[in-house]
């Protein structure tokens, strides 16, 4: 579905347009349009090709999903690839989102799939700034929207991190607990890494916007800059969180084999205090018939004695070291 605004010069609000229509916004006219482009199918792919003109590559890009973060310079205009991530209410998956964005001269069209992205604050910050209207300042809110929610998704996962690094270290050898501590740590792990592998190359792509001066103006430099330095600041936060993780990760896995080692020191102590006796009970229990003590009034009593004796002994030794 092709929805779109028409802009014109020193107006804050754009009046709605019907790409469909010939008559409804043309090249080179003065005025700025901005087409929003949701789900696509091959007739809207069609119809951008054919009105934007756009390169063959640009086209096979729109066709496939899962794009990588990206920002690419071709002739007449500015093709970048966003993945906005997002985190709804507590939970600790993060879902991610994926757009399109073609900006030139006099337009910019955003080509948005399922789950979709919402843009109302990109286009109400947009509107708020007449006398910036243009595929720069276009692209400088959207990218700015973006990286402002990688802001808030990972100081989410930062809570998180903090309140599961409390939980590590809590003495609770409940196995029940223990898995859901596990499956909770690996899931934020993986929103990490997911919002690192977003947010990470828009470095690289801002920079290159920044060499353009068809999109990165003088005016606009600084809000660009602004902008890298909060992808730098996303990415870096996103490696604390994620380093945090390792280690509480290997935390994790000494204590399982701490737990391991004082279940095999009270098996092993128990089975030392079990064996004495039976030792004793197996000798006095073979039938030779020339065994001493066999005829002694005393030897019954004396051998459940020193059963009970070394029992009572090693349990006292055991006991002292910490092994029960």
């Amino acid at each position: 579905m092709i929805t779109g605004r028409l802009y014109r010069a020193g107006q804050p609000n754009g009046e709605p347009l019907d790409p469909e229509r010939a008559d409804g916004w043309t090249r080179g006219t003065g005025r700025f349009a901005w087409i929003d482009v949701v789900d696509p199918d091959a007739a809207d792919l069609a119809y951008l090709e054919h009105t934007f003109g756009l390169h063959p590559v640009t086209l096979e890009d729109a066709q496939h999903r899962r794009q990588r973060t990206k920002v690419e310079l071709f002739e007449g205009y500015a093709f970048v690839v966003l993945r906005p991530v997002t985190m709804a209410g507590d939970t600790v998956t993060a879902t991610e989102h994926e757009i399109h964005a073609i900006a030139g001269a006099d337009f910019l069209v955003t080509v948005r799939w399922t789950p979709l992205y919402p843009l109302d604050a990109v286009k109400t910050r947009w509107e708020r700034h007449a006398d910036l209207h243009g595929a720069g300042f276009g692209l400088y809110v959207l990218l700015d929207e973006v990286v402002d929610g990688y802001l808030s998704v990972v100081e989410g996962l930062e809570d998180e991190a903090d309140e599961l690094e409390d939980v590590v270290f809590e003495r609770d050898d409940s196995s029940e607990r223990g898995s859901h501590v596990q499956e909770r740590l690996f899931r934020l792990k993986r929103s990490t890494v997911l919002l690192r592998r977003s947010a990470a190359p828009l470095r690289y792509g801002i920079d290159l916007l920044q060499e353009e001066p068809a999109f990165a103006s003088p005016a606009l430099s600084p809000y660009f800059r602004d902008v890298m330095d909060h992808v730098i600041r996303v990415a870096e936060l996103a490696d604390n969180v994620r380093d945090l993780l390792t280690s509480m990760l290997e935390v994790r896995v000494a204590q399982a084999a701490n737990r391991l080692n004082e279940v095999m020191k009270q098996l092993s102590a128990w089975a030392a205090i079990v064996l004495v006796p039976t030792l004793i009970a197996g000798i006095y229990g073979m039938n030779f018939r020339d065994m001493p003590e066999l005829r002694w009034q005393l030897g019954y009593p004396l051998a459940l004695g020193m059963m009970v004796g070394t029992a009572i002994g090693l349990y006292v030794v055991f006991k002292k070291r910490g092994w029960l």
